[in-house]
């Protein structure tokens, strides 16, 4: 029996935050989707919770936006182990992101089947 994930998506946008927890439900693999609106509600999160299995992180966000949190949270001996995908909007951030220690980039609109490799494969 595999275990369920629990997945941090962090996005300041509701309606996607909304369709990417839709979609992660649709998936047998999650057990549940935490939600947070910018990078540092998100690290206080991670603070508080020892259970997350994977963020799925937007980049452009106001008070602490994806690449801020990318280098705060890969300074952290807790939890620079946590694999990361980043979802955005902006091409210009992959190799940013990916040299901050993102295990994966994803342009949206997000299509569940490339999000579900994607997750597959940082999983391993």
């Amino acid at each position: 029996m595999l275990k369920l994930l629990n997945i941090l998506a962090v996005d300041d946008d509701m309606i996607n935050l909304k369709l990417l927890k839709s979609m992660l439900k649709k998936t047998e693999i999650v057990a549940e989707v935490v939600e947070a609106e910018n990078g540092s509600d998100a690290i206080n999160i991670l603070k508080s919770r020892d259970d997350i299995d994977l963020i799925l992180l937007d980049i452009v966000m106001p008070v602490m936006n994806g690449i801020e949190m990318l280098k705060i949270v890969r300074g952290d001996e807790k939890l620079k182990q946590l694999p990361i995908i980043v979802l955005t909007t902006d091409e210009t951030k992959k190799s940013e992101a990916l040299e901050l220690g993102a295990n994966g980039f994803l342009m949206k609109p997000i299509r569940i089947n490339e999000l579900k490799e994607k997750m597959d494969s940082v999983l391993i």
